[in-house]
């Protein structure tokens, strides 16, 4: 069997396990050569697992056995920020150099108990508080297609591990854009589920309100499977819900948001492949239709409000007291936090974590906090009335392909503006789905570029059921 480590999918690799025509062994072993030989340039793994072969080697002998499992001996990326029992995780940042979890997430529970194998951790940007991968403590991720540029954030490791073909799939998570926009800037498949669909027990958390883990594949295909083995309810994460039983309804009808999706503010060759995504649509017999999220554009004032919020509220457990970095300030116990903090906190998260504090303060709680969440609940609304009319809403995944690495350092609101069309999906909860489609050549250079499909609260085989379809699987 071929060895073309960026097109192998979880179906041609059970195949394969079953017919005897590759093992987990020889899977792991080429990822690693490609890690070997990619990853000192793109930076996309902090950690390869030294325990990878040999749970490669006791998948391989289940295999022969009969043993049973979704993934048994398939190889999984898994975002420093999802915790692995006994495997260190530091969600990127300094403060938690050293850390070594003592309990496995709840999706890394599920995805272990199918078989799964993990690879490594990858790279983000620190506290997943990023739209580029150029925030992690470890330096930035680049993007497989052009090394100058970044691979988006803050899933880029896991991104950037799929598109470079040194793992099967990876798991990330998506606070306001953070798989499906590395997902378009890499080339591979994004999928951000319903908020509550899978268990945030044992994620790191940012923003509790907006986190949900979601997945980074090579196909829509795979991001069903995989999506199927992490739902579900989950009795240590009281955010979850039981998995919600099909509609059995057929999604013919797209919705276009033109006034969020117009040429003003958009690179002219994603809003080109936007129209062209739309004639694709109509071509398979998909109906199009306009229609109206009025409170959209208020998007990222109310991310931007309500994420820094609870940044700052989730971050404060991070003293230097019980694990990873402590420093010693040398003068009391609150000296000692002040200087751990201050050296183990990057810019970005030190930014937002004043922002946040700011906007939890006594006289700008109600006139900031309260009335993103007013606002927030207005934009949720819109959606409702928008999925009475359609099945699913269509945008580009990003505004632009992936920029040049330090383009945007010093203008913060830039890089912000990259989040347009993604933080929608996470302020109203619903699924979204970001799929490969088309490019823009930059010197030489094919940058990919992604749509997004979102779908109603649980109608994530809607996603796979029309992703599929465009993707041509």
């Amino acid at each position: 069997m071929e060895r073309d480590t960026k097109t192998l999918t979880i179906d041609r690799i059970r195949e394969a396990f079953r017919r005897g025509e590759l093992s987990s062994t020889e899977l792991v072993q080429a990822y690693l050569a490609t890690i070997e030989k990619e990853n000192a340039s793109l930076n996309a793994y902090l950690e390869v697992f030294d325990d990878v072969l040999y749970e490669a080697g006791e998948a391989d002998k289940k295999i022969k056995s009969g043993g049973d499992g979704k993934l048994l001996g398939v190889p999984i990326a898994v975002k420093d920020n999802i915790l692995i029992k006994g495997k260190r995780a530091g969600a990127a940042s300094k403060i938690l150099e050293g850390y070594r979890a003592s309990y496995d997430a709840t999706a890394i529970a599920r995805l272990k108990a199918e078989g799964a194998i993990f690879i490594g951790r990858t790279n983000m940007d620190e506290f997943a508080m990023g739209g580029s991968n150029e925030n992690s403590a470890y330096g930035p991720v680049r993007n497989p297609h052009d090394h100058a540029r970044v691979s988006g954030g803050s899933s880029g490791g896991s991104a950037a591990a799929v598109a470079m073909g040194s793992a099967t799939a990876a798991i990330g998570s998506d606070t306001g854009g953070s798989v499906r926009q590395p997902a378009s800037y890499c080339g591979v498949v994004g999928l951000k589920p319903t908020y509550g669909a899978v268990s945030r027990y044992g994620l790191i958390a940012m923003g509790s309100s907006l986190d949900q883990i979601g997945l980074l594949t090579r196909s829509v295909k795979d991001a069903e499977i995989l999506f199927d083995v992490i739902r579900g309810s989950d009795a240590l994460d009281n955010t979850t819900s039981l998995r919600a039983a099909s509609d059995g309804r057929v999604p013919m009808t797209i919705g276009i948001p033109g006034d969020l999706v117009s040429e003003t503010g958009l690179d002219p060759i994603v809003f080109k492949n936007f129209n062209e995504s739309v004639k694709k649509l109509e071509e398979l017999g998909y109906k199009t239709k306009d229609i109206k999220l009025p409170h959209a554009k208020f998007a990222l004032a109310m991310y931007y409000i309500i994420m820094p919020a609870e940044a700052s509220s989730n971050l404060a457990r991070f003293d230097g007291v019980k694990y990873g970095l402590h420093k010693d300030g040398g003068n009391g116990l609150l000296s000692d936090y002040l200087e751990t903090r201050s050296a183990g906190f990057g810019k970005e998260v030190k930014r937002r974590i004043l922002i946040g504090n700011y906007i939890l303060s006594a006289g700008y709680y109600d006139a900031y906090y309260n009335k993103a969440n007013m606002a927030r609940e207005m934009l949720r609304k819109d959606f409702r009335t928008a999925f009475q009319e359609v099945d699913l809403i269509l945008t580009p995944t990003a505004p632009t392909p992936a920029f040049v690495i330090g383009e945007k350092d010093n203008d913060p609101l830039s890089m912000y503006l990259e989040d347009i069309f993604t933080v929608t999906a996470n302020l109203a909860g619903v699924p979204a789905l970001s799929v490969p489609f088309g490019t823009k050549e930059v010197g030489g250079k094919k940058l990919p570029l992604g749509i997004q499909f979102a779908a109603p609260w649980n109608r994530e085989e809607h996603l796979f059921e029309v992703g599929k379809r465009f993707n041509n699987e």
